[in-house]
């Protein structure tokens, strides 16, 4: 099968025409055959070796994929031909995290299993999954829309993480890409008015007028100048030197989602009296845990008027493409790649 395939050890992507079909292997497996699987910023520190991943062998990378049943074990629930997306993350169900319901802190399973990153993903025709990881689509949700199913996801826990945001409040999110993007539709969609975005690429922001929320777009060189503070600043870069810079943009009593995933290098410099002073709270946002069908319900509830790809900034490429694909996201002509396959 076609597959685009990392190595690890060597730090190198290559397309492929003839990498192994999966196979069942357990009663509960499932073969998706993948329809549309994206390329998440978490990929890009992997391919850079910023981030960790497999290096035992070559393999397929991508973590949010979306596509069909191609194949189900003798005990699966699935079907063949049912629409499907794939949460690529699981517990382990034995460490007290897990048990507690909280496997984004677990130390074998977790991100530290996940499909695409340590196991074949979505970066290729067909993927094998264990069923617990696959969910059915709701009619009315296409491929097409699950594509995004997966950064949806974890857009659902950091909200339910920050939880409450109150309506009316001032609300500022640094970075406009796609995570940016998805942040401002869910806020969009929730009531919130009063956001300003601050994205340093232009082009970006002109994607973002696209959405047609109404916010407030500006440059990160007019938000130093303004000197205005936010009760809620949502940080989509995962660059620690704008968190250093922007943590100061808090009001009293104001939060700091950390969202954008930032290289284990990476460092930021905060002030331990203003954390005193005006109360402030730090709210770090790992992986989904469990929070797939509430993604689902966001993706019912945005339909075509937040899931337009066009809108969003979003574009599709064949495997084979994928060099052009990295280099569009590099360059920030687009914001997010998605191979349509």
């Amino acid at each position: 099968m076609k597959a685009v395939v990392f190595d690890g050890k060597s730090l190198t992507l290559k397309y492929v025409e003839n990498y192994p079909m999966p196979e069942i292997t357990n009663d509960d497996d499932v073969i998706v055959k993948v329809e549309y699987s994206g390329v998440c910023g978490t990929d890009l520190h992997i391919i850079q070796g910023e981030f960790p991943a497999s290096k035992e062998r070559p393999l397929p990378l991508g973590h949010e994929f979306s596509g069909v049943v191609h194949e189900v074990g003798k005990k699966s629930i699935f079907k063949v031909g049912q629409n499907v997306v794939v949460d690529p993350n699981r517990a382990c169900n034995l460490c007290n995290f897990c048990r507690d319901g909280n496997y984004q802190y677990c130390l074998t399973a977790g991100i530290n299993s996940t499909i695409g990153i340590w196991k074949d993903g979505g970066w290729a025709q067909y993927v094998r999954c264990p069923q617990d990881q696959v969910y059915l689509l709701p009619d009315g949700i296409t491929t097409e829309q699950a594509g995004l199913c997966e950064p949806y996801s974890c857009v659902s826990h950091g909200f339910d993480r920050a939880a409450p945001i109150l309506i009316g409040t001032k609300i500022l999110v640094v970075g406009a890409g796609i995570i940016g993007n998805l942040w401002l539709t869910t806020l969009h969609l929730q009531g919130h008015k009063d956001v300003t975005v601050s994205e340093m690429n232009k082009t970006r922001l002109e994607i973002v007028k696209k959405l047609e929320t109404g916010y407030r777009l500006i440059t990160p060189n007019v938000l130093a100048s303004e000197k205005l503070l936010y009760d809620v600043i949502i940080d989509c870069t995962g660059v620690g030197k704008v968190m250093e810079v922007s943590f100061n943009y808090l009001r009293h009593g104001g939060k700091y989602i950390l969202f954008g995933c930032c290289p284990p290098t990476h460092q930021a410099s905060i002030n331990p009296f203003a954390v005193y002073d005006k109360e402030l709270t730090i709210i770090g946002v790992k992986i989904n845990p469990f929070s797939f069908p509430k993604a689902l319900g966001l993706l019912s509830a945005m339909g075509s008027r937040y899931l337009n790809y066009e809108n969003l900034g979003v574009k599709t490429y064949a495997l084979s493409e994928y060099k052009s694909a990295l280099e569009a996201l590099k360059t920030g002509s687009i914001s997010k790649a998605i191979f349509k396959i």
